[in-house]
C-alpha cells in the first residue's frame, strides 16, 4: 500500500509548521524522516494519521484521500501509528493495551490471537508481562507495547515516532530489530527518529526536514555520506 504526502501544509493555531512537504512511502518500503527538534517531523505524522487537519496539499493511502477522514477511518484503511511518548493506558494490563489495537478493524479482531503470538515472538518480554499494568513497565517495555499495539491492527503502513527516545542502547537495538522484522514482512514503515545514523542505516530512502520544509532526500546510504548531513546530524 502506497502512502503519498504531497505539498502538505499544517500547523497549530496561527502557527504554520509544515510548508509544502512531499514524502512518499512505496509499497513495503522503509523510509526515514530526519531533522532537528521542531523541524516538523511529528507534525507530519500527526497530519497523516488524522490527529491534526492539513491546511493544504494532499495525503493519500492506497489512493484514498485521507484529509476528510477521522483517525479511526484512517486506521481501518491500514495505517498504524506508534506515537511519540507511547501514550499507553497505564492502568490497563499489557494484554489489554495490545488487544485495544486489534479492536479498530474487524479483520484485526478476528486475527487477534495469531497476531498476538507474532507480537510475543517479536517481544518475548511482553508475554512475560502480559498481566502486568502498563504503567509499571520500564520505558523500553512500554515502547514494545506501543509498537505491538500498532501491529495488532494489521497495518499495511506504520508510522513510528521517536521509538528510541530515552532508551538504553540495548533496548534501542531491540526495537530497531523489531522494526526491521516488521518491514521484512511487507509492512511499509515511515520512521521519525533522533538516532540519525541508525535511521539511515535501516531506511531504503530518507528525507531531511528543516523548518518545516524538505531540504534533502535520497537513499539512506547516500545521505549517510552527504557532508552536510554528516556535519549537521552525525557530528562528523
Amino acid at each position: 500500500m502506497r502512502l503519498e504526502i504531497e505539498n502538505l501544509q499544517a500547523g497549530y493555531g496561527k502557527a504554520q509548521v509544515l510548508w509544502d512537504v512531499t514524502v512518499t512511502v512505496e509499497e513495503g518500503e522503509f523510509v526515514a524522516v530526519i531533522g532537528a527538534n521542531g523541524a516538523g517531523k511529528t507534525t507530519t505524522l500527526r497530519a497523516v494519521s488524522g490527529l491534526i487537519r492539513p491546511r493544504g496539499g494532499s495525503i493519500r493511502l492506497g489512493g484514498v484521500d485521507l484529509r476528510s477522514l477521522s483517525g479511526g477511518q484512517i486506521v481501518r484503511l491500514g495505517l498504524g501509528h506508534v506515537p511519540e511518548g507511547r501514550q499507553l493506558f497505564s492502568g490497563m494490563t499489557v494484554l489489554e493495551n495490545l488487544e485495544l489495537g486489534a479492536q479498530v478493524r474487524e479483520e484485526a479482531w478476528k486475527a487477534r490471537h495469531s497476531t498476538l503470538r507474532e507480537v510475543y515472538t517479536l517481544f518475548p518480554r511482553l508475554e512475560e508481562r502480559a498481566a502486568q499494568k502498563a504503567g509499571t513497565l520500564s520505558g523500553g517495555e512500554q515502547q514494545m507495547v506501543a509498537v505491538g499495539r500498532a501491529l495488532m491492527g494489521l497495518p499495511r503502513v506504520m508510522l513510528v515516532d521517536e521509538p528510541s527516545l530515552g532508551l538504553s542502547p540495548l533496548m534501542t537495538s531491540v526495537l530497531f530489530g523489531a522494526l526491521s522484522a516488521v518491514h521484512r514482512r511487507g509492512v511499509g514503515v515511515l520512521l521519525v527518529e533522533q538516532n540519525v545514523r541508525r535511521s539511515l542505516q535501516l531506511a531504503s530512502r530518507a528525507y531531511v526536514l528543516e523548518n518545516g520544509r524538505v531540504v534533502r532526500e535520497g537513499s539512506g546510504g547516500a545521505l549517510l555520506e552527504d557532508p552536510q548531513v554528516r556535519e549537521a546530524y552525525l557530528a562528523m
